[in-house]
């Protein structure tokens, strides 16, 4: 199966899902990648410790990052998507709940390691650092699936 339409989903739309979204972006330019919160800000730009923690790191254009105006997840996004990844089991399960047709196409990000990636919402730049890095490890275990 190809993955050509990718959904990325946390809960607010400004900080682990724009990560998420921008790196794969990066890595698939040729793909479509979306992202969308569970209660998202709806119209607010990407975190402002999201951004720098991206611009300090990595060598990617942080033109998403920038660019970036939080949305709802909604029927429309789940839809279109032929992989939606989540940052926790319980986003994965709320998704599934709101729309069981999409049941074997939604995965936590950090399924390949068992891991959740926690919300830094809210900490320091630090909380951020540890959820780009949790993001990246997830991230390079779906690369060759993906």
């Amino acid at each position: 199966m190809s993955f050509n339409n990718i959904l990325v989903v946390c809960v607010g739309n400004i900080c682990r899902s724009p990560i998420a979204a921008a790196l794969l972006m990066h890595h698939y330019p040729e793909k479509h990648i979306d992202s969308a919160g569970l209660s998202a800000v709806v119209g607010h730009p990407a975190d402002s410790k999201a951004m720098a923690v991206m611009s300090a790191s990595h060598s990617i254009d942080d033109m998403y990052m920038s660019d970036h105006i939080a949305k709802q997840i909604n029927e429309q996004l789940v839809g279109k998507a032929d992989l939606i990844l989540t940052m926790s089991t319980s986003q994965s399960k709320w998704i599934e709940e709101q729309w069981p047709h999409c049941r074997g196409k939604i995965f936590r990000i950090g399924h390949w390691i068992d891991k959740d990636v926690a919300d830094p919402y809210g900490h320091s730049e630090t909380a951020f650092e540890t959820a780009k890095q949790d993001i990246v490890d997830s991230l390079d275990q779906w690369f060759n699936k993906i």
